[in-house]
């Protein structure tokens, strides 16, 4: 995508997690950080970034050193997020920008199962490409917009997946385009903001 796309979408979860309000932070898939660097000039508690490449996440700590950081605590680690994390059990926000469309769909219920049943965070923002979008991209429709992409869903076919994990670990979910909003195809991406539902509304 262009420079504007991804600024698009960055500043878009920096605004939902704002919202939110967390004290604690688990940015998984955090690649080379450039949401993560962002985060890290906010006074959060703690900052947990996760990423399975170990390069990645050299380059975000050379990235780091560079910038001030107000967050009060950071931790890399050089881990998968379809493994259950029991020490990140309840931590108030997860963010997955753009990670979910690089797992194989038949992994996707291993990453249900460790995020929203046994990290269980208060908060869960997700993002991920809208193929509809595609052919305003100029990408063709035999292909994704990364060759390391296994699917790139509908807003329909996204909506349904994180509409059931919601009901199944008891969320609430909105949804939200972003980096455009085409009358018919809606934006260049598109982004779930999960809540943990209070008991009382049960």
């Amino acid at each position: 995508m262009t420079t504007w796309h991804h600024e698009e979408r960055l500043r878009a979860v920096q605004e939902a997690v704002a919202r939110l309000a967390p004290a604690r932070i688990a940015d998984l898939g955090c690649g080379d950080g450039d949401l993560f660097l962002r985060l890290a000039a906010t006074p959060f508690e703690a900052l947990i970034g996760l990423d399975i490449c170990q390069a990645s996440l050299d380059r975000l700590r050379e990235r780091l050193a560079k910038v001030t950081v107000t967050t009060a605590r950071i931790e890399l680690r050089h881990a998968s997020m379809t493994d259950p994390h029991p020490d990140l059990a309840g931590i108030d926000c997860a963010v997955l920008v753009e990670t979910i469309e690089h797992i194989d769909p038949d992994r996707l219920s291993r990453l249900e199962q460790a995020l929203f049943h046994a990290m269980h965070p208060r908060a869960v923002v997700v993002t991920t490409p809208n193929a509809e979008f595609n052919p305003l991209l100029g990408v063709p429709a035999h292909r994704f917009r990364h060759p390391d992409h296994r699917f790139e869903w509908t807003r329909a076919r996204f909506r349904q997946w994180c509409r059931r994990a919601a009901q199944s670990a008891g969320y609430d979910v909105d949804f939200h385009d972003i980096a455009g909003a085409h009358p018919r195809l809606g934006g260049a991406s598109q982004m779930a903001v999960f809540r943990i539902r209070d008991r009382n509304d049960t």
